[in-house]
């Protein structure tokens, strides 16, 4: 009987550090998927500074001018 409260505790604790990552890891990933629908919903922007009404939703070249576009505040 002995041996097996030995055995118990370290199995115990290594099943409860196991459960606190895995649950840690599962929240961790929530919080990244909610993070990406936010961001999804906020697209970031982008028009030139020459002709502000030229607006883009990647980074790329005014056709107009040629100049890069920058992010839009």
């Amino acid at each position: 009987m002995k041996m097996l409260k030995n055995t118990a505790r370290p199995f115990l604790a290594i099943a409860t550090i196991a459960a606190l990552a895995s649950s840690t890891t599962m929240l961790a990933g929530c919080k990244h998927i909610e993070s990406n629908e936010h961001s999804s919903v906020h697209a970031q922007k982008y028009t030139c500074s020459m002709h502000p009404k030229v607006v883009a939703d990647s980074a790329r070249k005014c056709p107009k001018c040629g100049m890069d576009l920058v992010e839009k505040k």
